[in-house]
């Protein structure tokens, strides 16, 4: 596991495969790293599925209304919902869409991203001032990697437990 500089923004989500750690930007986004923390000590992350995981592109997650594998989990649903705080504004920057970025999922409107979020398989340029990017995988990617492609996959992987590291 990569060394943890600031457990107070890094997250440990936990797959199948192992664990994949996370170092949040506050300073970039400082609204979705928050929202990202918030929802993660709550556990509305736990048992959520990976619901449009698309080969070359990113794994998508966080449907905390609809993609909870152990809870009314409907998949034709999954990715339709979000929490039931309130949208956040787009926090775009200078930050690449790199490989390992984690990007704010959201709908046409930029101001829209609550919950949901991907992280990029390989580097998306085109994404670029687009998305709100708001961390970074500092291990662990290889699990991301392994996850079950499909929009959605017929038996989708999920976070098993997201925690903030300064909790664990």
């Amino acid at each position: 596991m990569a060394e943890i500089k600031d457990p107070e923004n890094t997250i440990i989500m936990t797959l199948k495969d192992g664990d994949v750690v996370i170092a949040l930007m506050p300073d970039v986004a400082p609204q979705h790293s928050e929202r990202m923390k918030e929802l993660a000590r709550a556990g509305k992350y736990d048992n959520v599925c990976f619901h449009r995981v698309i080969d070359g592109f990113m794994a998508q997650t966080g449907d905390v209304a609809h993609g909870n594998m152990e809870n009314d989990f409907n998949l034709g649903r999954a990715g339709t919902g979000g929490s039931d705080l309130p949208d956040l504004p787009a926090e775009f920057s200078r930050i690449p869409h790199a490989r390992g970025t984690l990007g704010a999922a959201r709908s046409a409107n930029p101001n829209s991203a609550n919950s949901q979020f991907f992280i990029n398989f390989k580097d998306n340029d085109f994404l670029n001032g687009q998305y709100t990017v708001y961390g970074q995988v500092i291990s662990g990617m290889e699990h991301v990697d392994a996850i079950t492609r499909g929009e959605p996959p017929m038996n989708p992987d999920r976070m098993i437990s997201v925690k903030v590291a300064a909790d664990v």
